[in-house]
């Protein structure tokens, strides 16, 4: 396999996790895109860094914003490391992170980094704006601070 046959195979499995599974909530594929031992570098609050902390988180965000998916709006992948720059968008209908629901249309910005390996997501790190998110959801003031 060439490097660029690795870097477009990564990119698929990548994306269809993002589509797919956080998009879509279809989660009976989960188990094909992810490998048993997937280490996650930067969890989110309250997440296990495996594969059932990945599982949990996802089906915290959907319970949270059932109409939960990204727009990507790039990709990037060299050899089986694939960045994605996108932004999240939901409707906020269940808690999250303690807060009720609100109603309120979200959308925040997340970079990531995942590897594949076996056609499969074996690591991942990321950087989430979830300052940004708590914001909307009115958890933290929306404006600056005067010092």
């Amino acid at each position: 396999m060439t490097h660029s046959t690795a870097s477009e195979e990564a990119i698929a499995v990548v994306r269809r996790n993002t589509e797919e599974v956080q998009g879509g909530g279809n989660f009976d594929i989960f188990d094909e895109l992810f490998a048993d031992d997937f280490v996650d570098h930067t969890p989110q609050p309250n997440c296990t860094p495996d594969k059932d902390g990945a599982r949990a988180l996802y089906h915290v965000l959907r319970a949270a914003f059932p109409d939960f998916h990204a727009n990507i709006h790039w990709q990037v992948a060299d050899g089986d490391l694939v960045t994605t720059y996108k932004t999240y968008r939901g409707t906020h209908e269940g808690v999250f992170l303690g807060v009720p629901p609100t109603g309120r249309k979200i959308h925040f910005e997340t970079v990531d980094a995942m590897r594949v390996r076996g056609g499969k997501i074996v690591e991942h790190w990321g950087v989430a704006n979830l300052f940004s998110l708590m914001q909307q959801l009115g958890a933290f003031p929306a404006g600056g601070t005067k010092a």
